[in-house]
């Protein structure tokens, strides 16, 4: 059953008005005075009358505060929670807030701090529960809930007491409650999906997940069960109604996985770098709030959860195929390579020779076109007086168009070349789209802008007529990867083209609101003193200066180093998290509702996208490699744990048995066939 509820008072029904004598004996509204008394009777009556009235007055004042009070004190509940810890006092402010009396009990001694919330503290759970509270609030950890359960002093507290739990996992309580309990204990179950980090700002929107297991069917049994869960509801809970088994679940889901992936980048030490994107810096925040809690609780969720095991291991065959995936793609990169080369070899020196010359006459005809206009010479009055551009972006796709609306909104003057036809989408945005390399460099941009792919950008720049434009023209990339575009600009232009590696920390959907405060990496590889040319890379990055962005000058080696730590590890968890295929649940986390953003904003990019960020940043496989041996060793953790929890239980056992007097750990035979199971019976027998 699966149901999302609001819970409020149950209304309260006015009783008939009755008015107390200071003695506090009913009297009726209307009464008589017996004519038989010896005096003047209409005087006594007019006084008494008049008396009867005032005190009606009062009465009528006096019921209604009494009810008011009585209606307050009827919502009051007396809590005892065991395990004093961070959440149990955290739980415990509210409960003092709304004005509950709040006892409490745990191993560590929180008599201080209990004081100070205005909590009566007992060291001895003996004389907590001879405070007869009305709720028993188990705020223990998942490990010792079982030993802390079975230690209560039950027999000490009224008969059909509530019992309450909080834990994370919720089947394992369950049964330990239904197995420790008496029968006419009440017993819910719950879950509140938050904590002090999480609901430092109050528990308005937050999950409140309960089962009502076991209530009595008498009115002041389920009226309790009701003033209880009235307690998340009127700070605004989202009051989720949930069986066990179903929680648990969804729980394995969202709640397993989000500690899992935010242990596993805690073992790789993120940090904050220069460059941090949107999706990265969740993931930090996501670091910092399942870090805070104990290995105990983590481990909890893994133990006490029977679906969690099948998460990991799902976890795991995701992170597998995903590195499958990558190097498969390397290695068929590689043996194309190998194969071309070996062709080559086969024609022998000759053709290696005519490729030389081929290059060489290349470079001869682009330094003679090249040297027949003087950029300084025909331009310089035109460029001093006019801020505009004229920008030729290279590869109209996604992220091309995105960045020609913003140019052309400034008022830059922007052209088009893609192997695709974008012509009708051109002319919506205002750009001039050219089908052919060769018409569009014949216009002499100032700046050519390379919005291809990753994979395609030594490709197409080979294929680019640069001997048709202008000498010193500026090239622009904002590849998500800066040495490898670096190094093939200055392999293949001219030293008179100007080269600047950009990377726009950002694309389509996390700047479609604006690009105030996104981060925009430059470098200025090669820009000629001439003032012209420089006045003309300050230009173009005016162009994001004037978005509001936050520019970050810093190398291209640098730059790969940081984006190796940051925007490869975001994208390779999204990637992972898409893999196991997640969806929302009626329970998530702001932590699970972090990694569904992650995933959705990852997947929308193509694979040739996240293949470059593997392929061209040498730091890339230094990362993967530490994030694989990252959860090999949370893996190992967990699976030492659940050893050695085990190898415990199985020497306890093996000394339990030694300890029992003649007994026999196996059976033995009778001569007659018969199973005998001690020393004695063998010996009677004989």
């Amino acid at each position: 059953m699966l149901s999302v509820s609001n819970f409020y008072p149950s209304p309260v029904r006015p009783k008939p008005a009755l008015h107390y004598s200071p003695l506090g004996r009913q009297r009726p509204w209307h009464f008589s005075i017996p004519p038989s008394l010896d005096f003047n009777h209409r005087s006594f009556s007019l006084r008494q009358s008049l008396c009867i009235r005032s005190i009606d007055a009062a009465q009528l004042y006096d019921y209604e505060s009494k009810l008011a009070v009585e209606f307050q004190n009827a919502q009051k509940l007396k809590i005892a929670i065991i395990g004093f810890g961070n959440f149990g006092q955290f739980l415990a402010k509210t409960l003092r807030r709304q004005g509950h009396n709040v006892l409490a009990h745990s191993r560590s001694d929180y008599s201080d701090v209990a004081r100070k919330l205005g909590v009566s503290f007992f060291p001895d759970p003996n004389d907590l529960c001879e405070e007869h509270p009305e709720i028993i609030l188990l705020c223990t950890s998942i490990i010792s809930t079982e030993q802390v359960v079975l230690s209560l002093p039950l027999q000490r507290l009224k008969r059909s007491t509530l019992v309450v739990d909080v834990l994370s996992v919720k089947e394992f309580p369950k049964n330990v409650l239904l197995e420790a309990l008496p029968s006419d204990f009440d017993i819910i179950c719950t879950h509140p999906m938050f904590g002090p980090e999480s609901a430092g700002h109050g528990w308005s929107g937050l999950t409140f997940m309960y089962d009502i297991v076991r209530i009595g069917d008498e009115d002041s049994r389920i009226a309790r069960c009701e003033k209880f869960l009235n307690i998340f509801s009127r700070e605004g809970c989202r009051m989720v109604e949930m069986t066990c088994a179903d929680h648990d679940r969804y729980a394995a889901e969202s709640q397993f996985i989000t500690h899992t992936v935010g242990r596993v980048l805690d073992m790789l030490m993120l940090g904050s770098t220069p460059i941090n994107t949107k999706g990265y810096e969740s993931l930090l925040e996501l670091v910092v709030n399942t870090s805070g809690d104990s290995f105990d609780l983590y481990y909890g969720l893994f133990m006490f959860n029977k679906n969690s095991l099948e998460m990991l291991e799902r976890l795991d065959l995701a992170f597998d195929a995903l590195r499958k995936q990558l190097i498969g793609r390397l290695h068929d990169v590689v043996r194309n390579q190998l194969f071309e080369n070996a062709g080559k070899m086969q024609n022998g020196n000759h053709a290696v020779f005519n490729n030389a010359q081929n290059v060489s006459s290349r470079d001869t005809r682009f330094h003679d076109v090249a040297q027949t206009y003087s950029f300084k010479s025909n331009n310089s009055s035109q460029l001093d007086g006019n801020s505009k551009l004229k920008i030729a972006v290279i590869g109209f796709g996604n992220f091309g168009q995105f960045l020609a609306k913003t140019m052309v909104r400034q008022g830059h003057e922007v052209l088009a070349y893609s192997r695709t036809n974008y012509s009708d989408v051109a002319q919506e945005l205002g750009v001039s789209y050219f089908n052919d390399a060769d018409d569009l460099c014949e216009q002499h941009p100032e700046v050519i802008l390379i919005c291809t792919s990753i994979l395609s950008t030594e490709k197409v720049l080979k294929s680019l007529p640069v001997q048709r434009l202008k000498r010193s023209t500026l090239f622009v990339d904002v590849l998500s990867v800066k040495e490898f575009p670096r190094n093939l600009f200055l392999q293949h232009l001219p030293a008179d083209f100007d080269i600047l590696c950009t990377h726009p920390m950002f694309g389509p959907e996390s700047g479609k609101n604006g690009w105030k405060d996104l981060p925009f990496v430059f470098d200025s590889v090669r820009v000629g003193n001439d003032e012209l040319r420089m006045s003309r890379c300050e230009r173009f990055l005016d162009i994001f200066v004037r978005e509001g962005c936050r520019m970050v000058d810093m190398s291209c080696a640098e730059h790969d180093w940081h984006a190796a730590g940051s925007q490869f590890i975001t994208h390779t968890m999204g990637r992972i998290l898409e893999k196991l295929g997640l969806v929302a649940t009626p329970i998530n986390t702001k932590g699970y509702e972090t990694l569904l953003s992650l995933v959705e904003n990852t997947a929308g990019d193509s694979f040739d996208l996240y293949y470059g960020l593997f392929m061209y940043n040498i730091n890339a496989m230094e990362q993967l490699e530490r994030l694989d041996l990252a959860f090999e060793s949370l893996k190992k953790q967990l699976f030492g744990r659940l050893h050695s929890i085990y190898r415990k239980q199985l020497f306890e056992n093996t000394d339990k048995l030694h300890a029992l007097p003649d007994r026999l750990i196996l059976p033995e035979m009778s001569e007659e066939g018969k199973v005998v199971s001690s020393f004695s019976e063998v010996a009677d027998v004989k």
